[in-house]
């Protein structure tokens, strides 16, 4: 029987009318890689339910890896991160409302966690393909890093799955909107995700 990837992108957020991540995500739901289904899931752009709609995702579907996907908009490559921290710091309130500023993810856990995903792989497979792709050093402090911690602090005494995150710029349709922003079609990020999961799987 074929294994699951799970797959997330996070519903609008910030006064967007869409969501790189999701639109992503959800084109590849249902697409079988290296014998592996992608089964995609929307995260709310909210603190708290987003880490719990993870988590319940995977104690459904049991998946070999995990790879979370959010919008960066201020950046031009695709963005294989390295490391979650354990601090919620809005800049501006999720979608429910709430700005945790200087707030434990988990109070007492670790302060940091990182990814479990072989990135350099992954890295080097994007750049091959010809997909402007970098490694960053930060999720932020907003709902992306906060769920990329929830899900590695889910993992961590979970045999069997491998996770990480991973942000990618605006689309072009939403740039125009924002002048000098850079972009990213969704052809081609949709492509990046494919071949990073065949190099993660590999």
């Amino acid at each position: 029987m074929a294994r699951t990837i799970l797959l997330t992108g996070f519903e609008p957020f910030g006064g967007e009318t869409i969501n790189p991540s999701w639109e992503l995500a959800r084109a590849l739901d249902g697409e079988t890689i290296a014998g592996h289904k992608i089964v995609a899931i929307q995260l709310p752009c909210v603190f708290g339910a987003s880490v719990k709609t993870v988590q319940d995702a995977i104690a459904t579907l049991d998946p070999v890896l995990v790879l979370a996907i959010g919008q960066a908009g201020d950046r031009s490559h695709m963005s294989l991160e390295r490391v979650a921290i354990n601090i919620d710091d809005a800049r501006i309130p999720d979608n429910a409302g709430a700005q945790p500023v200087d707030t434990a993810i988990v109070p007492g856990a670790p302060s940091a966690y990182f990814s479990s995903l072989p990135i350099k792989p992954m890295l080097d497979a994007l750049r091959l393909a010809g997909i402007p792709a970098e490694i960053s050093q930060s999720a932020g402090t907003y709902v992306c890093n906060h769920v990329f911690y929830g899900l590695m602090h889910a993992l961590d005494e979970r045999t069997g799955t491998r996770g990480g995150f991973l942000h990618i710029p605006y689309l072009p349709e939403q740039a125009v909107r924002h002048a000098g922003a850079p972009s990213l079609s969704l052809p081609v990020a949709i492509e990046g995700v494919r071949v990073a999961l065949r190099a993660a799987l590999a």
